[in-house]
């Protein structure tokens, strides 16, 4: 355990019957739980990598939970992009890659992404629980990429350049929410898909674009084509990183992080027009798709020349029925939107979910298209609070109110360790 920072912070407004501070206030924590350490791994001729577990990846307290208690969640794994393998690695991404198109770097190929069960208190916080997801009998998955042949996917090798096999089963877990029963819904960005999780980690059921179940045979779970067919045309690694559940766990909320590659990745890397989703869990199938509308660039401080693609969705917090916090962020900034659903126009099975629809919601002006966006309001700006640390991915309540936040450490490569953070006098009206 590792002591708490308190850092005195400016916030915009103050929580409907949160009680009133003196000055409102950031809480740091950090920690050195050993079960948060990965090992190291070393590239010949290069560096050796301390790396770490990121559990930063999403975050969820149940209502019933005690207090300063969340699940959080680990992605695919320690990795990244051959092109980055000087920086991180010090060693020639294009010789160990050997030239292969599209490489990406598993430092630890077999890692198994998980779910933690972790307590926040005074000093720090620790973990409880490491549940991995696992398939029907009861074999870890890992995070390595699937076998895509209708979406884009990348080519993985390890630590010494040797190519590796995609998995069915694999998952890259970036969302999750917890519900009463103990079960778990996650949200998965490669695929892209969600995930139904028993309490025992084991997957129940995995949901997929329409048409691309073939891809997931002989996963060791069920796959069913339940998502729209259109969401095959994620851009790579920017599909679902986000889940929510309404209060009465009836309605599943996710998020596309970014606008779809649709027609082509031209359009993803100007697009800000985003796709919500609502489904619901009683009857078993989406019931609403709305837009979201990311930040545009200018508002983003220091970044402002950079590509719309810069920017991501990564959390959702549902406040009510209609009501969420959403995470808007590049790597350095976090912004933390209230949005409202009410009054959004729902584009569920429209034209805008046909890939030959022309021109695409990613390329279409909103007021034109006779669409009106879910509305926003900005209740949190990183940049105007160094002391929060970037890549926030996770987002929860404790039982006063008061916000948890947690990062991204992506597992230690560039020597980022996790860091929890509570916010107080956040508007949330």
């Amino acid at each position: 355990m590792r002591r708490t920072d308190l850092v005195a912070v400016s916030l915009l407004g103050w929580g409907v019957g949160l009680p009133a501070l003196a000055g409102p206030m950031i809480e740091l924590y950090r920690s050195d739980d050993p079960q948060l350490r990965l090992g190291s791994v070393t590239f010949e001729g290069g560096k050796t990598l301390e790396l770490s577990v990121g559990i930063g990846s999403a975050a969820f307290r149940r209502a019933d939970a005690p207090d300063g208690v969340f699940v959080t969640l680990s992605d695919r794994g320690p990795n990244f992009p051959c092109g980055e393998a000087k920086e991180i690695a010090g060693v020639d991404g294009e010789k160990l890659c050997a030239g292969i198109k599209g490489g990406r770097i598993y430092a630890q190929p077999d890692y198994s992404p998980t779910i933690y069960r972790i307590r926040v208190e005074e000093g720090g916080f620790r973990v409880l629980q490491a549940v991995p997801i696992t398939d029907r009998e009861g074999r870890p998955v890992t995070g390595m990429p699937n076998p895509l042949t209708m979406a884009t996917t990348e080519t993985p090798v390890d630590a010494r350049g040797r190519k590796l096999e995609p998995r069915a089963a694999a998952i890259d877990a970036e969302g999750i929410v917890e519900l009463s029963d103990g079960t778990f819904w996650i949200g998965e960005e490669n695929a892209t898909s969600i995930l139904h999780v028993a309490a025992d980690g084991k997957v129940i059921r995995r949901l997929v674009p329409a048409g691309t179940e073939g891809d997931f045979a002989g996963a060791g779970y069920p796959v069913e084509g339940k998502l729209p067919a259109i969401l095959a045309k994620r851009q790579l690694n920017r599909g679902i990183e986000s889940m929510a559940v309404s209060p009465d766990e009836r309605f599943l909320w996710f998020v596309v992080q970014n606008p779809l590659a649709n027609p082509d990745a031209k359009a993803y890397q100007a697009a800000r027009n985003t796709r919500l989703f609502r489904y619901d869990r009683q009857e078993d199938r989406l019931v609403g798709e709305y837009v979201y509308e990311l930040t545009p660039m200018a508002e983003f401080k220091g970044e402002e020349s950079k590509a719309q693609s810069t920017a991501r969705i990564s959390e959702l917090l549902a406040l009510d029925a209609d009501r969420l916090l959403l995470v808007d962020r590049t790597e350095r900034t976090t912004k933390i939107v209230l949005i409202d659903t009410r009054g959004a126009t729902d584009i569920l099975g429209s034209k805008w979910d046909d890939p030959a629809a022309a021109p695409s919601l990613e390329q279409v002006a909103l007021a034109e298209a006779g669409i009106v966006p879910v509305g926003k309001k900005l209740v949190l700006d990183s940049s105007a609070h160094p002391e929060l640390p970037s890549k926030i991915e996770g987002m929860a309540f404790f039982a006063d109110g008061y916000l948890m936040l947690i990062n991204d450490d992506d597992f230690g490569i560039d020597g980022r360790r996790t860091v929890i953070a509570r916010v107080r006098g956040l508007d949330l009206r």
